[in-house]
C-alpha cells in the first residue's frame, strides 16, 4: 500500500551553514588546549602528502593529539552545549512549530521534519541545543576502547558520502543497521525528494545539491554575511551563477523575515500545496459518484 508521503524534510549541513564556526575550533580545541593552526596544518599534511580524506585526517589528528587524554563520546556530547549559531537559531524551529503550516495542512497530516547531515562529530551535535528539534543527526563517530575513551573512527561521512543519508531520509531508513541500497518502490518512500529542501554552504555540499536538484527537490546555499573577505559569498555565487548547483543563495540569517526564512517559508508552503493537490487528484480519481436521481 502506498505511503501518505505527507512529510516535508528540511535538511541542513552543520559547519558554516547553521554556525559561522567549525565545531572543532569552537568546542573541542578550547576544552583540550589544542592549537587550532597547528592542528589543521597537520591535517593538511595528511591530505596533501599521504592522500587522506579530509574527514579521516581530522579524526586521526584529534586522536593523535589527545593521546592518553582522549575523552569518551559522552564527554564530547557535553561539549555540544558550547556551540553557537547564526542569528535566529534555535528559535526558528520553535517558531516553525507554531505557524509554518496551515490548520488545513495539519488536518491532512502534512508535517515538517528536520535533519542534520554533517562531516563533523555527531556526538558534539547531539549535545547541542539544536538536537531536540531535529529527528536525526548523521555525522562522523568514534568507537570507544575498553576504558570508554574514543579509539578509532566508527563512521566517517565525507561530502560525497553525505548523499547516502539523503536516501535514508527518502526511504525512512534512519536505523544505520539497515541497508540503504535495498530497493523500495517510489510510492513506498515516506519522503519523496521533491518534498525535501537541502541547505548547505559551499563546494562540500555539491553532491547533495546535485542529488536534490536532479530528484526534484530544492537547494539553498547560504553564506556568512559578516565575512569581510566576501569569500563565503563568492562560493555561493559561483554555485548559483556559474555551475547551476543551486537556484537560491541567501545570507545565513535564520530570523523571521530574513531572505533565508522567506525562502524556507515559501518552499514549505509550495510543497504543502502540491501534496494537497495530489491528494485531491487521487481522491477524484478513486471516487465513483453515485448516480443522480431523475
Amino acid at each position: 500500500m502506498p505511503t501518505s508521503q505527507t512529510t516535508i524534510a528540511l535538511i541542513f549541513d552543520y559547519d558554516q551553514t547553521l554556525t559561522p564556526n567549525y565545531m572543532q575550533d569552537e568546542a573541542l580545541f578550547p576544552a583540550f588546549g589544542i592549537d587550532s593552526g597547528k592542528f589543521w596544518k597537520r591535517c593538511g599534511v595528511l591530505v596533501r602528502e599521504q592522500g587522506y580524506d579530509s574527514e579521516l585526517a581530522y579524526m586521526k589528528v584529534l586522536l593523535d593529539t589527545l593521546d592518553f587524554d582522549r575523552p569518551s563520546n559522552a564527554q564530547l556530547k557535553e561539549l555540544g552545549a558550547k556551540l553557537s549559531y547564526y542569528p535566529g537559531l534555535p528559535e526558528m524551529f520553535e517558531e516553525f512549530a507554531k505557524g509554518l503550516l496551515t490548520p488545513e495542512d495539519d488536518a491532512l497530516g502534512i508535517h515538517v521534519e528536520y535533519y542534520i547531515i554533517s562531516s563533523g562529530l555527531k556526538a558534539v551535535i547531539d549535545g547541542s541545543s539544536l538536537r531536540k528539534h531535529v529527528r536525526a543527526v548523521f555525522g562522523c563517530e568514534y568507537a570507544e576502547d575498553s576504558d570508554g575513551r574514543i579509539s578509532f573512527p566508527k563512521r566517517v561521512i565525507s561530502h560525497t558520502q553525505k548523499t547516502q543519508f539523503l536516501f535514508r531520509v527518502n526511504k525512512g531508513l534512519l536505523d544505520l543497521a539497515t541497508d540503504v541500497n535495498d530497493h523500495m518502490d517510489d510510492d513506498l518512500r515516506p519522503v519523496p525528494f521533491e518534498n525535501m529542501v537541502y541547505v548547505g554552504d559551499g563546494p562540500t555540499d555539491i553532491p547533495c545539491f546535485n542529488v536534490i536538484r536532479k530528484q526534484g527537490g530544492q537547494a539553498i546555499a547560504v553564506y556568512n554575511p559578516d565575512d569581510p573577505t566576501r569569500a563565503a559569498f563568492r562560493k555561493c555565487y559561483q554555485l548559483c551563477a556559474h555551475t547551476d548547483r543551486v537556484r537560491h543563495i541567501a545570507p545565513a540569517d535564520f530570523r523571521a523575515g530574513s531572505h533565508l526564512r522567506l525562502l524556507l517559508d515559501e518552499m514549505v508552503s509550495e510543497i504543502a500545496t502540491r501534496i494537497k493537490a495530489r491528494r485531491q487528484a487521487a481522491l477524484d480519481l478513486g471516487t465513483v459518484r453515485a448516480p443522480g436521481h431523475g
